[in-house]
């Protein structure tokens, strides 16, 4: 996938997806866990970060 194609969440919008709070998202983006690209002062986090991380999330599960 191509800059162009990708596409970026808020931390609000991750935490909805995730049915976490936007404080959890804070702390896997500062812990290295969830990639995100920092403007100014907020949070972006490409939406295939926050799909490979459920996935990996499930496959521990499983």
């Amino acid at each position: 996938m191509s800059l162009a194609d990708a596409r970026f969440l808020t931390v609000a919008e991750v935490a909805d997806m995730m049915r976490v709070s936007r404080m959890t998202v804070y702390r896997l983006v500062h812990s290295g866990e969830l990639p995100a690209i920092r403007f100014g002062r907020s949070f972006r986090v490409p939406e295939s970060a926050v799909e490979a991380a459920i996935e990996n999330h499930v496959a521990e599960l499983g």
